[in-house]
């Protein structure tokens, strides 16, 4: 029987070297937008840095997972960090005297974004390398987790710091970068891919995590219904309840509490998901997400108190939450170890591709057609997407890899340097 979680070394520091850097980045998030808006007194150029950003992620997501299924993992995450740490620290010293040009601004965010995009994929192989499949739920969970609190807090320690001094959440940001490197330099695991991926930029490596997704009917559905379809609708149906319980914006606190209880959700899934054991129940778990979010769509239609749409909310959030924990540790456990860093990456490139459309879509709906035929529009699609998940033949099915291929247990470049065998995650 593999070693608790608790008792591994290399998955401590993985843990450790993660809540540096999320809190780290958390502060920074905050205070960006507003040092631009400080600076230049423009709303425009401010949400400029949240538009480059994600632009950024999106573009570099596929190759970011072909990079770090070509390199040895726990070398390129210190490699990451190292570029991070530059980024911000040019970014601090600009800040501190009083002169940050816009141009460095948008390049610390880009530069921030897309190191992330070759940063995570090498993460969850290194994870995948080394925690024994019947753990793979319990440490998703306890990321979620780490991650959720860190997005709860970093705002608020943000805010704070930018109000003593903007260059101080920056300053923070690259202390955590800093010790999130030391952290990932003491792990002893090395994880690298036994077949290396060819060329960053071929087309054929490029779509090789689709290709291994589309392959798996139960991965291809659940990844297009769950990942797309409830994505879109449930980022629909948070921006249409917060502007519905802010009053149109005449009100913000009804509003910032439904926002609060989606947060708190997310944590409680997280803390929830090792006691389900959502790994082996990952279909009913997304089942009964989906059709959570249908009838909270139908419940806000009708209700008027805040605090009755944020509890629904957050049950909705932390179903979500405990159900994508389930199906990421299914996703690693049937991906051969070679191809981690593309299969992850071209998930998440999947889930967040329609993210932000989900908001514009909401609003549009609002102004079009009213509260209540909007949540009931809401509703609808998500509707289908959980007759979808119940009753396609794929779903039902479960997930094995493709005929021909096993899951890919790892080889000796994937062992760690010691005898004894280590599980991080990250």
């Amino acid at each position: 029987m593999a070693a608790p979680l608790r008792s591994n070394r290399d998955f401590r520091l993985l843990w450790m070297s993660g809540f540096f850097a999320v809190l780290g980045a958390q502060t920074g998030a905050l205070a960006l937008p507003l040092l631009v808006l400080k600076e230049t007194g423009s709303a425009v150029q401010a949400g400029a840095v949240g538009t480059v950003s994600v632009g950024a992620v999106l573009i570099t997501m596929l190759p970011g997972g072909v990079m770090s299924d070509r390199v040895e993992r726990r070398r390129l995450m210190r490699l990451c960090d190292a570029g991070s740490l530059a980024a911000v620290t040019a970014l601090t010293v600009a800040v501190w005297y009083g002169h940050a040009p816009m141009a460095l601004v948008l390049l610390a965010a880009t530069a921030g974004a897309v190191l992330n995009s070759v940063y995570a994929p090498a993460a969850f192989g290194l994870m995948r390398a080394v925690v024994p499949p019947d753990q793979m739920g319990t440490a998703t969970a306890r990321l979620q987790a780490r991650t959720s609190t860190v997005r709860l807090v970093g705002p608020l320690v943000g805010g704070a710091l930018f109000g003593v001094h903007p260059a101080l959440p920056f300053a923070a940001q690259a202390v955590g970068l800093l010790l999130s490197t030391v952290c990932v330099a003491l792990v002893r695991t090395r994880s690298k891919a036994r077949n290396r991926a060819g060329s960053v930029f071929s087309r054929r490596e490029l779509t090789a995590g689709l290709t291994f997704l589309w392959q798996l009917p139960y991965l291809r559905t659940v990844l297009l219904v769950f990942g797309l379809g409830m994505n879109f609708a449930f980022g629909a149906l948070t921006f249409t309840a917060l502007s519905v319980f802010s009053e149109h914006g005449r009100s913000g606190l009804g509003g910032g509490f439904v926002i609060t209880c989606v947060s708190a959700g997310a944590l409680a899934g997280a803390l929830l998901a090792p006691r389900l054991g959502p790994d082996r129940h990952a279909r009913a778990l997304i089942v009964a997400t989906c059709w959570a979010c249908v009838l909270t769509a139908g419940a806000l239609a009708w209700l008027s108190s805040p605090l009755a749409a944020g509890l629904l909310c957050a049950l909705c959030m932390c179903l979500a939450t405990i159900a994508s924990i389930g199906f990421l540790s299914t996703l690693l456990i049937v991906t051969p170890e070679d191809r981690v860093g593309r299969v992850q990456s071209a998930a998440s490139f999947l889930s967040s591709v329609v993210q932000p459309f989900g908001p514009l879509a909401g609003g549009a709906l609002l102004t079009a057609l009213g509260s209540r035929s909007a949540f009931g529009v809401i509703g609808c699609v998500l509707a289908v997407s959980a007759l979808v998940v119940t009753f396609a033949p794929s779903v039902r099915s479960g997930a094995a890899p493709p005929a021909g291929e096993g899951t890919g247990a790892p080889g000796p470049g994937s062992e760690p340097a010691g005898a004894a065998r280590a599980c991080p995650g990250d």
